[in-house]
């Protein structure tokens, strides 16, 4: 059998797993006993594979996340009130399915972020879109963007976005602008879209950092009514790793 040709044939065809596993099968002695069918079947389960990984690797790139926090590395022993069932309830991804909300509160230092991510990565591997974001900068990007004309690109790439991580809200309160583009962002997502906020600041507090009553009230009754609420608690974490251990 002219093997690469056929190697070569696969790679034109944009089969790069099938070529991978071809080449390996014909490197195994054993495989030669495998049924013509057998073949064609390790050959495709390699090219799932490969594509699927291809998929991810290019979200997780598009979603910039800002942590590299992964499901299967979060300590649910740290002293900081992170419910692991629901957790791990939320890393199934079927809230996202649903068109919920996520709310991360707590402290300075208690992993909102990391989490946020590491929900982030496991939305990457079930192939959803994900895009994260930290609120102040976002804030200033459509400043910008308002200025040069892609502002409605924007907009439009954040609400066609599966889950969008809006990270650190708050303490400042919002300006005119800012208010109107909280709102546009998150009247886009409203029962179509999955968003994760997190914020040092209680949800109770949401509505006097908005500031303009009604706005407010357009903003949090789609955002919060909707969600999910994760409340944490405790001491920083990093304040706990920097501690040196006592003589």
């Amino acid at each position: 059998m002219l093997t690469n040709p056929t190697i070569d044939m696969l790679r034109e065809l944009g089969l790069s797993g099938m070529a991978n596993a071809y080449h390996e099968l014909e490197a195994q002695p054993e495989a030669r006993q495998l049924e013509h069918g057998e073949w064609l079947t390790i050959l495709l389960e390699r090219e799932t594979t490969t594509r699927r990984q291809k998929r991810f690797e290019a979200r997780a790139r598009a979603a910039k996340l800002r942590h590299d926090a992964q499901i299967e590395n979060i300590d649910f022993r740290a002293a900081r009130g992170l419910d692991r069932n629901l957790f791990l309830k939320l890393a199934g991804c079927d809230w996202i399915r649903q068109h919920h909300s996520l709310l991360l509160i707590g402290p300075a230092g208690v992993g909102k972020s990391w989490l946020a991510c590491a929900l982030g990565h496991k939305a990457c591997r079930e192939d959803f879109s994900v895009a994260y974001h930290r609120l102040p900068r976002l804030f200033a990007t459509l400043a910008l963007a308002r200025g040069d004309g892609r502002y409605p690109k924007v907009l439009k790439a954040l609400a066609r976005t599966e889950l969008l991580i809006l990270d650190d809200w708050g303490p400042e309160k919002l300006n005119d602008e800012q208010r109107r583009d909280l709102l546009e962002i998150i009247e886009d997502r409203y029962e179509k879209r999955s968003t994760i906020v997190t914020s040092q600041v209680p949800v109770d507090h949401w509505y006097d950092m908005i500031g303009n009553p009604t706005i407010a009230d357009a903003i949090l009754d789609r955002l919060v009514h909707n969600a999910y609420r994760i409340e944490l608690s405790g001491e920083s974490l990093r304040k706990q790793r920097q501690t040196p251990p006592a003589a």
